[in-house]
C-alpha cells in the first residue's frame, strides 16, 4: 500500500514507505533537494531528513521562504558557540535566541571579549562553515543529558535540563564536536549558512536576567540570506547612525535625558515648539472628526485598575503610590478613566457613538534594558481616544478611523503603510465567544474599507484585539504605529450601559484608538524618518534671519516683525560673525530656510533665501518671501 503527501499547490506524490522532507524534494527536483533547508510538516517546520508523517501537507523550505531567515539566524548563533568554545577553551554557553534582523548567545567567561576576539570569533565561523559539519539531532535520557555536561564544565546547560520533568528526554543537536541543547529544528549542515553574516556588538547579562545570578557576556550578531543583504542591512545600520534622534536631538537642541529621570525626557524650547506643531495638528483633526476632548487623573485607586483588569494582567508594568493607607496606581493607560466620565451621565442609543480624545500622559515601569532615547521611555503621552457606540456602529467606526489615520501619516510624510491584525493572546480577559466576535467585527471593517491585512495570532492586548499601522520610514525600516482596539470587556467589567430603542440596558462596544500611540515615540520617529530635515510646517524654526553687516540690523528687526504678524516662528542672528560661519552652524541645526541680509537687501527691502541642502540663494521681496514662508508653514488638513 502506497503512502501519498500533499504538497501547498494540492499535487501528490506516492512513496512505498514513509520517506524524509529530503527524499520528497529528491523527487520533485535535483535542485530543489539541493536547496532544501527544513521541511513544514503541516504547518510545523522539521528537520529536513528527518520522516515525515504518512499523509502529511509537506512544504520543501528553501532560502527565499519567509522561514529562511529564523532557521539561518539560529544557526549563526550555534555556529558562533562552536566556534567561541574553539577559541576560548573553558567559556560556557548558556541561551542565544534569534532576535529581530539577527541573535545573540550569552557566554559565561571570566576575561571580557574584545573587538579583536570578534573578529576572530567571525573568521572561524567562516571556517566551520566551510567544513560542511552536518546538522544533526540526537534524543538524550534527562539524566544522562544532565551527567554529560557536568562532565564539560557546561553548569548552565545542565541547570536548564535539570527544570525538564523527570523521565523526559531531552533534544540535542551536533555539528562536528559540538553539542549544544535546542528544540530545533537546524539547517542540514554549517555550509547551507552561507556568507551573510557579522558579529556586530559585545554587551553585558546577567543569567537568567537577574541581577543576582552570574554575570555573562552576550555577544550580537546580524544574519542575512546572503551577502548582498547582509551588505544592504549594514548601509541601513550606517544611515540610521546618521539619523539616531538621540544626535539629532543634540545638535538642533531639541531635548535632553538625564540619570535623574531615567526613561523621561527634558524638552527644549526648539524640541517642545515640534511637540506643539504635532499636537495641535492632531487637535485640529480630533475636531473635525467629532472627538470631545477629555482630561482624566494621573493616578487612580487600585481597586478601579483590578476591575478592569490591569492589575491581574499589566501590574509588572505599573507604578505605584500610597497616601494615607490607600494604595494608587498611576496611570499606565487612559481607558479606565474614560469609562468613568463615560458612565457620568447615562446615555442613549442616540447619543452614540460617543467619541472621546485625550492627549493622555502615562507611565509604564519599563526594563531599564529596554529604555532607547526618547523611543522607549517610562513617562509619555499618547494621542488617545476611545469611541463607545453600539455593535452595528464598530464597522462604519473601524473604517472612518482607518481612513483619518492614512491621511494624518500620508500629511506626516509617511506613504508605505502595512495593516496587521493582532489577535488573540494566551493571557486574556473574556470568553472565547467574546474573542470570536471582536475579531470578526475587526475582519469585516478592514474588509468593508478594502484594506488588505496581515494576521498575527497571539498579539492583541488582553483585553481584545487590534488592527496596528506599520508605516516604513525613508531607510526601509518598519515602525508599528497607531492602533485601533475592540473592546467589549472593559464596558463589562466597569459598568458601561446605554438605554437601547426597547428601553433596555445594554453594554456599548468601546474602541481603542490612537493614530501616533506615544508622542514621544512618534517625534523621535519622525526625526529619524526625516533626517532632522522636517517639513517646513513642522520645523522649531523655520527660518533664521541672518546679518551680513550689523547696518542691516534695523532692517533684520522688521522682517522679524513682519514674519511674526503673519505667524511664522523665527529667529535672528546679529552676531558679528562671517555670513559662511553663520550658514554652516544654523544648517547644522536643520534650520530650513535662512534669510541672509546684507546693506543690499536692505536698500532694496528684499531677502536673499537660502535653502537647507542648497548652495543656491534666491533674492525675492520682503512681501513675497513672508508669503512663502506663511504658505510653507500653514499646518495641513
Amino acid at each position: 500500500m502506497s503512502i501519498a503527501y500533499r504538497l501547498p499547490d494540492g499535487a501528490a506524490l506516492e512513496f512505498e514507505q514513509p520517506v524524509s522532507g529530503s527524499e520528497i524534494a529528491e523527487r520533485i527536483s535535483k535542485k530543489l533537494a539541493k536547496q532544501a533547508l527544513a521541511v513544514k510538516v503541516d504547518g510545523q517546520l522539521r528537520d529536513v531528513y528527518l520522516t515525515v508523517p504518512a499523509g502529511a501537507t509537506v512544504q520543501i523550505i528553501t532560502r527565499e521562504d519567509a522561514d529562511a531567515l529564523e532557521l539561518i539566524r539560529h544557526d549563526a548563533a550555534h555556529v558562533m558557540a562552536e566556534a567561541v568554545q574553539e577559541l576560548f577553551p573553558g567559556t560556557q554557553v548558556t541561551i542565544g535566541p534569534t532576535i529581530e534582523n539577527g541573535f545573540y548567545y550569552d557566554f559565561h567567561r571570566e576575561q571580557p571579549f574584545t573587538p579583536e576576539d570578534l573578529k576572530a570569533i567571525e573568521k572561524r565561523m567562516q571556517d566551520i562553515v566551510r567544513r560542511n559539519e552536518e546538522i544533526r539531532r540526537e534524543v538524550w535520557d534527562r539524566d544522562e543529558a544532565i551527567a554529560f555536561f557536568l562532565e564539560k564544565g557546561e553548569t548552565f546547560k545542565a541547570e536548564i535540563i535539570r527544570e525538564l520533568p523527570a523521565g523526559e528526554d531531552v533534544s540535542l543537536y551536533r555539528q562536528g564536536d559540538f553539542i549544544d541543547l535546542c528544540r530545533g529544528p537546524h539547517l542540514p549542515a554549517t555550509s547551507k549558512l552561507g556568507d551573510g553574516f557579522k558579529l556586530t556588538k559585545v554587551a553585558g547579562a546577567y543569567w537568567r536576567g537577574d541581577s543576582n545570578n552570574a554575570q555573562l557576556q552576550r555577544i550580537y550578531g546580524t544574519a542575512w540570506r546572503d551577502k548582498n543583504e547582509l551588505n544592504d542591512h549594514l548601509k541601513q545600520l550606517e544611515e540610521a547612525a546618521k539619523r539616531d534622534h538621540r544626535k539629532l536631538g543634540r545638535e538642533m537642541d531639541l531635548f535632553h535625558q538625564q540619570e535623574e529621570a531615567p526613561g523621561m525626557v527634558f524638552w527644549h524650547p526648539r524640541g517642545w515648539a515640534i511637540w506643539q506643531k504635532v499636537e495641535q495638528y492632531v487637535r485640529q483633526v480630533y475636531r473635525q472628526s467629532g472627538y470631545q476632548e477629555v482630561r482624566g487623573p494621573q493616578i487612580m485607586d487600585v481597586s478601579l485598575w483590578k476591575k478592569s483588569g490591569h492589575w491581574d494582567n499589566y501590574q509588572d508594568n505599573m507604578f505605584f503610590t500610597e497616601s494615607e493607607k490607600r494604595i494608587y496606581a498611576v496611570k499606565p493607560m487612559n481607558c479606565p478613566g474614560h469609562v468613568q466620565i463615560y458612565n457620568a451621565a447615562l446615555h442613549s442609543y442616540r447619543d452614540l457613538p460617543i467619541r472621546y480624545a485625550e492627549f493622555g500622559g502615562c507611565h509604564r515601569n519599563e526594563p531599564s534594558g529596554a529604555l532607547h532615547g526618547i523611543m522607549r521611555v517610562r513617562a509619555f503621552t499618547q494621542d488617545d481616544g476611545h469611541i463607545f457606540c453600539t455593535e452595528e456602529q464598530v464597522q462604519e467606526e473601524v473604517t472612518a478611523f482607518h481612513q483619518q489615520a492614512m491621511q494624518v501619516y500620508a500629511n506626516f510624510g509617511f506613504e508605505n503603510i502595512s495593516v496587521k491584525l493582532a489577535l488573540r493572546p494566551e493571557k486574556r480577559i473574556g470568553t472565547d465567544e467574546a474573542w470570536d466576535k471582536a475579531e470578526a467585527g475587526l475582519r469585516a471593517a478592514l474588509a468593508s474599507a478594502g484594506v488588505e491585512w496581515e494576521e498575527m495570532p497571539g498579539e492583541g492586548a488582553f483585553y481584545g484585539p487590534k488592527i496596528e499601522y506599520h508605516l516604513k520610514d525613508s531607510i526601509g525600516r518598519s515602525w508599528q504605529m497607531g492602533t485601533v482596539q475592540f473592546d467589549p470587556m472593559m464596558p463589562e467589567r466597569l459598568d458601561a450601559e446605554y438605554v437601547d430603542e426597547h428601553s433596555q440596558r445594554k453594554r456599548p462596544i468601546m474602541l481603542h484608538r490612537a493614530i501616533l500611540g506615544s508622542m514621544e515615540r512618534f517625534i523621535g520617529i519622525l526625526i529619524e524618518h526625516h533626517a532632522g530635515h522636517l517639513p517646513l510646517w513642522l520645523a522649531p524654526v523655520p527660518v533664521v534671519i541672518a546679518t551680513i553687516t550689523n547696518a542691516a540690523d534695523d532692517y533684520a528687526y522688521r522682517v522679524k516683525a513682519d514674519l511674526e504678524a503673519a505667524g511664522v516662528r523665527v529667529e535672528m542672528d546679529l552676531r558679528n560673525e562671517k555670513i559662511g560661519y553663520k550658514v554652516r552652524e544654523h544648517s547644522s541645526m536643520k534650520v530650513p530656510v535662512i534669510f541672509v541680509i546684507g546693506e543690499q537687501e536692505a536698500s532694496d527691502e528684499k531677502v536673499a533665501i537660502r535653502r537647507l541642502g542648497s548652495r543656491d540663494t534666491e533674492v525675492v521681496s520682503l512681501a513675497e518671501a513672508i508669503t512663502l514662508m506663511q504658505d510653507g508653514t500653514r499646518t495641513p488638513g
